[in-house]
C-alpha cells in the first residue's frame, strides 16, 4: 500500500528500514501517520521475509512528538473521538513494542514527546551524538500518558522519574545513562553501529527470536490491556484539562502560558 507519511525499503538480507517521512514537520505523530505505522508494523511483523526492522526518522529529527494540529483537533473533539484516537496512538506504541521481529531504532536526530516514546519501544536504540531528547508534554499542561508503560519499562521508574515530568531537554549521552539509548556515536557511526546491532540477528532462528522476545515481554513490567486503558483514560482526561486547553492555546498564540515563571 502506499504511504504518505511513512517509507519502507527492505534490502536482500531482510533488513526492512521504517522511516517516520515527514521531514518538513520534523515527523510529528499526526494521525495518518499513527495509523499508518500500526498497518506497517503488523504486516512488517507478519512477513517471513524480514528478518529484522530498523525504525527511524528523515531529515534532522527522529520524532518530535504529538503533531500540534492534531493536538489542537483532540482538544476541540468530543470525549468519543478522543477516547478513539487516544486508543489509536496507544496502539501504535503497543504494535511496535510487541513485534515479532528485533526492532532496531536508528535515533539520527532529535526526539521530543512521542518521540522518546518511539525509541523506547525498540529493543535497542542507538543514537546520534549530537541528538537532543525530552519529555516536553507538562510544558503543554500534557502528560507521557501512552507512552509511558514503555519509557517506564525502558528506563525503570527511579531514572524515568528524572526526566518525565520535569519536560528537561537532555543529550545522547544522559540518554544513554537513564539506559534510554544503548549508545550514542558520531552521526557519520550511526549506520556503521546500527548495522553492529543488526548482524547478529541474520544468523538467529526467527522463530526463536520472536519467542524469546516475547517472553522477554511478559517478564519484564506489565503493559496488558489494563495498563494501555488506563494510560488512554489519563491521556484523554489531561486532553480535556484546563491547562492543556491553556498550554495549546499558547503555543498556537506563541505566547508563555499562564505557569511560566
Amino acid at each position: 500500500m502506499g504511504h504518505e507519511t511513512i517509507s519502507i525499503t527492505a534490502d536482500a538480507r531482510g533488513v526492512a528500514r521504517l522511516a517516520l517521512d515527514r521531514p518538513e514537520k520534523h515527523n510529528a505523530l499526526s494521525g495518518q501517520m499513527i495509523a499508518e505505522l500500526t498497518e506497517a508494523a503488523g504486516r512488517l511483523g507478519r512477513d517471513p521475509a524480514v528478518r529484522v526492522i530498523v525504525l527511524t526518522g528523515e531529515g534532522a529529527s527522529f520524532c518530535a512528538g504529538g503533531d500540534l494540529g492534531w493536538m489542537k483537533e483532540q482538544m476541540a473533539a468530543d470525549g468519543a473521538a478522543r477516547a478513539r484516537e487516544a486508543t489509536r496512538l496507544a496502539m501504535m506504541l503497543n504494535a511496535l513494542n510487541t513485534c515479532p521481529k528485533p526492532v532496531i531504532g536508528r535515533v539520527q536526530g532529535n526526539a521530543f514527546g512521542g518521540g522518546v516514546g518511539m525509541a523506547s519501544v525498540c529493543d535497542v536504540a542507538i543514537g546520534a551524538s549530537t541528538a537532543k531528547l525530552g519529555l516536553t508534554e507538562t510544558r503543554l499542561g500534557l502528560i507521557p500518558a501512552t507512552i509511558g508503560p514503555y519509557v517506564i519499562a525502558r528506563m525503570g521508574e527511579a531514572m524515568a522519574r528524572r526526566v518525565f515530568m520535569s519536560a528537561r531537554i537532555f543529550d545522547a549521552q544522559e540518554a544513554v545513562a537513564l539506559g534510554l539509548l544503548a549508545r550514542a556515536v558520531a552521526p557519520d557511526a550511526l549506520d556503521e553501529a546500527v548495522e553492529a546491532e543488526v548482524a547478529p540477528y541474520l544468523a538467529t532462528a526467527p522463530g526463536a527470536v520472536a519467542e524469546a522476545k516475547a517472553l522477554a515481554r511478559r517478564l519484564g513490567p506489565r503493559i496488558d490491556e489494563t495498563v494501555i486503558a488506563e494510560t488512554i483514560a489519563a491521556l484523554v482526561a489531561r486532553w480535556e484539562s484546563p491547562e492543556a486547553r491553556e498550554g495549546i492555546a499558547a503555543f498556537f498564540e506563541k505566547r508563555a502560558p499562564s505557569w511560566k515563571r
